[in-house]
């Protein structure tokens, strides 16, 4: 079933994201009142009603594209995270996240985008980047490359003796002992900075404008469709244990994404010493 999936025409899949953006995220940009937006876990974690539209509309189309899939959201794992035991199971699941950088939107900001990967038993196999506010849709099928509104993308390799510029886990989100270990890459020859939305990060990444990435935390929503962007594109990562991610979590913190096997060993080294 999934096979079959895979082999046919995924555009109907962009066009679910397209809908759902249309439907719920861009009429809000800019234009949210105070009570549409809400703290989850502090005063930097937070959602609309747009984040919460928006997954549910998802939920609906992506499950009917793909009947006996299942959906983990952000939104539907924060009210209930017995949704994330889906992604150890053998349906196959998509992994939802409707508004990745919600600071971004809710500050007017065009820097968020949204986020879906197929997944099947731990492999990602599919991913959609769409920033809405952007204009862009990038894409990624295992074993078929990545896209980027169509055109084929390449990671590339990191200019000789260039220092690397590494996109790091925002410290508003780090403990003491993660801001520690990230503060490993302020070192010469890198220049880490504070992340924006982690999807467009990892089209960065795809794109070969930004070296490196190095997150210190594994929601799945947040890394699963960039994960595989990146792989496509030629890129590479693993966790400071060289170990790949499992979108099911337990994994060894921090990890990091690199345009080229040598960069993200560098960035790992770094981080591990």
């Amino acid at each position: 079933m999934i096979d079959d999936f895979l082999a046919g025409d995924l555009t109907a899949v962009d066009e679910a994201l397209r809908k759902a953006a249309a439907a719920e995220i861009m009429p809000r940009f800019r234009q949210l009142a105070t009570h549409e937006i809400v703290e989850k876990n502090g005063p930097h974690d937070l959602v609309t009603v747009a984040d919460r539209l928006a997954e549910e509309h998802l939920t609906a189309s992506l499950t009917a594209l793909l009947p006996g899939s299942r959906v983990v959201g952000e939104e539907a794992v924060h009210a209930d995270p017995s949704v994330l035991d889906a992604l150890r199971g053998d349906d196959p699941v998509w992994i939802v996240d409707p508004v990745d950088g919600t600071r971004q939107f809710v500050h007017g900001d065009p820097g968020f985008a949204t986020l879906v990967c197929l997944a099947h038993r731990g492999e990602l196999l599919a991913s959609w980047t769409y920033a809405p506010a952007l204009e862009q849709m990038a894409t990624a099928v295992r074993g078929a490359g990545a896209r980027l509104d169509g055109v084929p993308l390449r990671a590339g390799s990191p200019e000789p003796g260039r220092e690397l510029t590494v996109a790091i886990s925002h410290f508003d989100f780090t403990t003491d002992e993660e801001k520690r270990v990230l503060g490993r890459l302020t070192t010469a020859g890198v220049a880490p900075r504070p992340c924006g939305s982690a999807g467009l990060e990892y089209l960065n990444v795809a794109r070969g404008v930004l070296d490196a990435t190095a997150f210190s935390w594994e929601n799945a929503w947040d890394h699963a469709a960039g994960l595989l962007l990146v792989a496509e594109a030629g890129g590479a990562s693993a966790t400071v244990a060289g170990e790949p991610f499992r979108i099911s979590g337990g994994n060894a913190l921090p990890f990091a994404s690199a345009r080229d096997a040598g960069t993200l060993g560098h960035i790992l080294g770094l981080l591990a010493s």
